[in-house]
């Protein structure tokens, strides 16, 4: 018998502007632009793995950006100008608009610099989706 190679799959990797609304397991480069805390849970005396934190991120690439909602340990990687390796991220809808997440499936890993600057007039977390039920006759 031949030997079959079971090794990992290379990841590819997709731009920004490629993200659709309902879409999962996409591998992206992007730089953060900005990140602002929007949750601080947990008693501040108390241990660090009790706490709970999110925070939303700009983050973007050439093509366009989008929010990314980093949670816990994902906090501390987002800093402005840092370049990020996002590795099995998912879209989750919020309010009718995109946003970027990766879960515990996933990985967050902050990169080498890159050298592109992010397009930040194209947002596609301000683009807002409306579900529609189409019923078949």
């Amino acid at each position: 018998m031949a030997e079959t190679k079971s090794g990992m799959r290379k990841p590819v990797f997709i731009k920004v502007d490629q993200i659709r609304p309902g879409t999962n397991g996409h591998n992206l480069v992007v730089k953060v632009v900005s990140s602002k805390m929007v949750l601080q849970k947990g008693r501040p005396d108390g241990p660090q793995f009790n706490q709970m934190r999110i925070a939303e991120c700009l983050v973007g690439d050439e093509t366009g950006s989008i929010l990314f909602t980093a949670r816990n340990e994902q906090v501390e990687m987002m800093k402005p100008d840092a370049t990020i390796i996002l590795r099995n991220a998912r879209i989750d809808m919020f309010k009718g608009s995109m946003r970027l997440a990766v879960d515990k499936w996933g990985r967050v890993e902050v990169s080498e610099p890159a050298h592109f600057n992010v397009k930040e007039d194209n947002n596609l977390s301000l683009v807002e989706y409306e579900l529609v039920n189409v019923v078949e006759k």
